[in-house]
């Protein structure tokens, strides 16, 4: 898997626990090993200008994925053929502020959100009720097993 991340904000982030989790989530959905994913983080004016421009909404917003070659998840038989993903653009300050609110660490709101970018980048949406529910549900498995296989890991 080729993973990038780039911390472009003033943040600083355990970015080696972001390239854990998305390693680990693309495992789960069966994307090819040579696929290609960039993760960007960036302070809250960046994002303020992607929302607008992308999304014609004010405001800087949590995450936002940009998806290349249209990849979909694949099976253990057949995986996602080899390809560019995307990119997925994290905002770490807004990030903060919804830790907060949920009550977790900003760090395990950064491994939903990255979570959840990256399942866009496969296609999944929740603009309906019935996809809201197959997307959070592979969401929090997702996160559920990286959190298991974390506890296990060394220190």
């Amino acid at each position: 898997m080729s993973i990038e991340i780039n911390n472009e904000s003033s943040i600083p982030v355990d970015e080696t626990a972001i390239l854990r989790l998305a390693s680990y989530a693309l495992d789960q959905l069966h994307v090819h090993p040579d696929a290609e994913l960039a993760i960007v983080l960036v302070d809250e004016a960046a994002m303020e200008q992607l929302h607008v421009q992308w999304m014609d909404e004010p405001g800087p917003t949590d995450v936002l994925s940009f998806p290349m070659d249209e990849l979909r998840p694949g099976t253990e038989d057949a995986p996602t053929p080899a390809g560019l993903l995307g990119d997925v653009v994290l905002c770490p300050q807004v990030a903060e502020a919804q830790a907060q609110t949920a009550g977790h660490s900003t760090l395990e709101e950064l491994l939903l959100l990255t979570t959840h970018g990256i399942l866009h980048l496969l296609g999944f949406d929740h603009a309906e009720p019935e996809e809201e529910k197959e997307m959070f549900g592979i969401q929090r498995d997702i996160l559920v097993g990286f959190a298991m296989g974390e506890r296990r890991r060394p220190a």
